[in-house]
């Protein structure tokens, strides 16, 4: 089945801490044994790098110490309380954050402006969280949050260069090149073509001084839903074999049609690449280019490492 979410292994988690005592690792092994999780789940991870039902397994756990239900009672080490033994007879068929709430000293157990912090990141009233049960870690929380954010940025990219002339976006994309490296260092490496009597070409990039070596662009402003077909891209081949050049990248802010990526992946003595419109959203954002950076934040975690006594 697929990784729960944290807040279904609060039960199993209080219940295996109240018949024995509990370590993280252990904790973890048996909801990763309880919920059957495939290879390929149990290796799942998080975007930050770490494994994400691990993760879960923690915060379960953080969550029922806060609540007093569990304790810890050596180094790395937890067992169930007798509130949490009494708590597990009275919720036979599992619980959630909602309950959790309504332990005493639960709210206080965690910093001032938890519950606001998480509203906002939900972007959801505070009430709501209150009869909400909250089954994401807050490393998923921001995760969700920072694509979301980052999916409106792309939308806003897209528009903005649609909402462009098609002279902007023919040196955009050769600014996004030069920005990939091509080119190098060479002075005035890009040429802006895109003038009747050049078959079509909106753009050359010279690999070498001489330029000897290069690179022909042809660059399509379409709408989203403009599909660049097979026919377009033969014509830019022949118009990069035309001008004795082999190499050639077609940029569209829409797609690319099977039967155009079909026909440059049979192979010629031409290598021609093709950039749809989510490739280059994804270069834009990588190389800053129509976008900034709004805001870094930094999450620490503690260093265990640091503590642990060496043998």
């Amino acid at each position: 089945m697929p990784i729960p979410p944290f807040d279904k292994m609060f039960r199993p988690v209080l219940e295996l801490a109240s018949h024995e005592p509990i370590t993280r690792t252990s904790a973890n092994e048996a909801m990763t044994r309880l919920f059957k999780l495939t290879p390929a789940e149990i290796e799942e991870k998080l975007a930050s790098g770490g494994s994400k039902m691990r993760n879960r397994t923690g915060w379960a756990m953080t969550f029922l110490t806060k609540a007093a239900l569990i304790e810890r009672v050596a180094p790395k080490t937890y067992r169930a309380t007798s509130r949490g033994v009494e708590f597990l007879k009275a919720h036979p068929h599992g619980f959630t954050e909602v309950e959790l709430r309504a332990i005493p000293g639960y709210e206080e157990a965690w910093e001032a402006g938890r519950q606001k912090r998480l509203a906002n990141a939900a972007n959801k009233p505070e009430a709501d969280t209150v009869t909400q049960p909250l089954s994401e870690t807050p490393e998923e929380i921001i995760e969700h949050q920072v694509k979301a954010l980052n999916s409106i940025a792309r939308e806003r990219l897209l528009q903005a260069i649609l909402d462009q002339s098609p002279e902007f976006f023919e040196h955009l994309v050769l600014e996004v090149l030069e920005a990939m490296g091509y080119g190098g260092k060479l002075a005035a490496a890009t040429e802006h073509l895109g003038q009747s009597g050049d078959e079509g070409i909106d753009g050359r990039i010279n690999q070498d001084a001489l330029g000897l070596d290069q690179i022909l662009v042809q660059a399509k402003r379409y709408a989203p839903d403009n599909v660049v077909g097979r026919p377009a891209i033969q014509g830019f081949v022949g118009s990069l074999a035309g001008q004795g050049v082999s190499k050639g990248v077609f940029i569209t802010t829409s797609s690319f049609a099977d039967g155009a990526r079909d026909y440059v992946m049979r192979g010629s003595a031409l290598k021609v690449v093709l950039i749809d419109g989510e490739m280059l959203i994804d270069l834009m954002l990588k190389h800053g280019i129509g976008c900034r950076v709004k805001q870094k934040y930094e999450v620490f975690e503690m260093d265990q490492n640091y503590f642990d006594e060496s043998d």
